[in-house]
């Protein structure tokens, strides 16, 4: 038990860490992202994506989207959302479907059970 602590201890150190380099590295890769805007006459309108309907290219129609009346064979519906199943302490939501979400896996690594985070019935 006591080698789990250990463990647990060293990823909290480990993030800790990362989180300070890539603070670092966030500060310095937007420094770098200025910089090319102002050589290269960028601006964040230049950036933003191209509203829909436009092809983005000037002098050119945009391509017409042939029409699909017709779902192709083996489609499947769209089916509606699924009512949560777990529901973690800050507010965070599971269906119990696909992989388990990090904030339940880390609970449960820290002991708590994963029934305790089931949401009741109504």
């Amino acid at each position: 038990m006591s080698n789990l602590i250990d463990i647990q201890s060293q990823i909290e150190k480990l993030q800790k860490q990362a989180n300070e380099i890539k603070a670092k590295d966030f500060s310095a890769t937007v420094k770098e992202i200025l910089s090319k805007m102002q050589a290269f006459g960028i601006t964040v309108k230049d950036l933003q994506a191209p509203k829909a309907g436009k092809s983005g290219k000037p002098g050119r129609p945009a391509k017409a989207k042939a029409a699909a009346t017709k779902a192709p064979k083996g489609a499947r519906k769209p089916s509606a959302p699924v009512a949560p199943k777990f529901r973690g302490p800050n507010g965070e939501t599971w269906s119990g479907r696909g992989l388990t979400p990090k904030w339940l896996s880390s609970l449960v690594a820290q002991g708590q059970s994963k029934e305790s985070f089931a949401v009741k019935p109504e």
